[in-house]
């Protein structure tokens, strides 16, 4: 019992063979899974957070890059500025247009900017037609939680249009304004989706870490010796061998006691 009480303090398991409780240590193994699967779901969760922040990241920078190209647009609207002037501005403009089809990538024939999109994560495009994608946010692996794709290289998307040269949207356009204000007002509700499902994942990853800690506080009081209870039984049975030591050399000495009685 001594060396029993020893092992569970050094260890800090009150289980060191399947015999000190079968039943209870079935229970904990049970739950160390089920623990196991929840804080997996929360990477998933914390990974699928980092995605959305990223995307949203290269959007904002998209609704500063169309601000500055509705302001060139604005400004070649000055009466006071000559055709040289005008020439910077389109010069401009058009810097700024290949930098949101490099961010999306390529959408042959229309565009000219051809290669890997600067706007991936892990390899996924934020921005194409990679369908969605679905995130498993419980433990049982059957809880899914469905991202949904923007493809702002899409026919219909304001955003394609606008990157589309074919559609002859200049900075000294007729139409430019009105077409880059709808543009912003896109990319301005695909933020306010984005930022929906990062408040839905985050009420996931705060139900994810309450159900792994009462999971770990559950499996503690079957597994974890109650340090201040086993310290009472060490010190109980190290007074019992002590005395049983004490008693046992006490009964070796009679023999040498009565043989100097004979003697």
């Amino acid at each position: 019992m001594l060396s029993k009480s020893l092992a569970r303090l050094s260890s800090g398991s009150k289980i060191i063979n399947p015999s000190d409780d079968a039943a209870g240590l079935a229970v904990s193994e049970k739950l160390e899974a089920q623990n196991a699967r929840v804080l997996a779901a929360r990477t998933n969760t914390q990974n699928a957070m980092s995605m959305l922040h990223t995307t949203d990241g290269f959007l904002q920078g998209m609704m500063q890059t169309l601000n500055r190209m509705s302001e060139l647009s604005m400004m070649t609207r000055d009466i006071t500025k000559n055709d040289s002037d005008k020439a910077l501005y389109t010069q401009e403009f058009d810097q700024l247009k290949d930098q949101l089809r490099s961010v999306v990538g390529a959408n042959e024939p229309a565009w000219t900017i051809d290669g890997e999109p600067i706007g991936t994560f892990n390899g996924i495009s934020l921005f194409g037609d990679r369908g969605d994608l679905p995130t498993v946010v419980g433990a049982t692996g059957d809880q899914f939680m469905n991202i949904p794709a923007m493809n702002l290289k899409d026919s219909d998307s304001y955003f394609a249009q606008l990157l589309t040269d074919s559609n002859g949207l200049s900075v000294a356009g007729t139409s430019t304004i009105a077409h880059l204000t709808a543009t912003i007002q896109e990319i301005a509700e695909n933020r306010s989706e984005i930022g929906s499902l990062q408040s839905r994942l985050e009420f996931v990853d705060t139900q994810l870490v309450t159900q792994s800690q009462n999971l770990e506080s559950a499996n503690s009081r079957i597994r974890d010796v109650d340090v201040a209870e086993e310290s009472t039984r060490l010190a109980k049975y190290q007074i019992l061998v002590q005395s049983g030591t004490s008693m046992l050399t006490q009964a070796n000495s009679l023999p040498e006691t009565v043989l100097r009685l004979l003697n």
